[in-house]
């Protein structure tokens, strides 16, 4: 069964910088399209970055372009997020998701991705 994994999160400073990690299992990693989204208690979860694995395509939302990197590493079955000059507004917790399904566009809506990690909370303070 697929498995995702997130770590990485924590709290830092304003202008600072996190790499989270999603580590899967139970997969072929290479055909999948995997995302990395976020959800503020009380709030939608948003997708922020999408990367079809085997292509290396990628799509970010406007809220982090520039600022955010989202990678792979096939050899390891491993996603990453790398978020640099974090800002308050990107406090909340990360989950990584993925799906089989060869979308067109590189979606980021929550409801197209099938398997979903338990989530990583990154906290950003003024």
């Amino acid at each position: 069964q697929v498995r995702l994994v997130e770590s990485g999160g924590g709290s830092v400073q304003a202008g600072g910088s996190l790499r989270l990690s999603c580590s899967a299992s139970g997969l072929t990693f290479s055909d999948y399209l995997m995302a990395w989204f976020r959800q503020v208690p009380g709030k939608e979860r948003e997708g922020v970055a999408a990367i079809q694995i085997d292509s290396g395509n990628t799509r970010y939302v406007d809220s982090v372009k520039g600022r955010f990197t989202i990678s792979r590493d096939i050899a390891e079955n491993t996603l990453y997020l790398e978020m640099n000059n974090l800002k308050p507004e990107d406090t909340a917790m990360y989950y990584c998701a993925a799906d089989s399904t060869r979308w067109v566009g590189l979606p980021l809506e929550r409801h197209l991705y099938n398997y979903w990690g338990q989530g990583t909370q990154v906290t950003v303070s003024a």
